[in-house]
C-alpha cells in the first residue's frame, strides 16, 4: 500500500501535464483546420 503514496501523486502530475498539453494546443491553434489537412493529402500533385 505504501507504493499508492508514489503512484497516486505521478499519476495526477502526469494527468496534469497532459491537460495543459492540450489546452496549449487547442490555444495556439492546431485544431483549426481539420478539414484542409484531410483534403490536402488526397490531392495528386501531377
Amino acid at each position: 500500500m505504501s507504493v499508492l503514496v508514489f503512484l497516486i501523486p505521478i499519476a495526477l502530475l502526469l494527468g496534469g501535464l497532459g491537460l495543459v498539453a492540450f489546452i496549449w494546443s487547442v490555444r495556439s491553434d492546431q485544431y483549426s483546420d481539420m478539414e484542409g489537412a484531410a483534403r490536402r493529402i488526397l490531392n495528386d500533385p501531377d
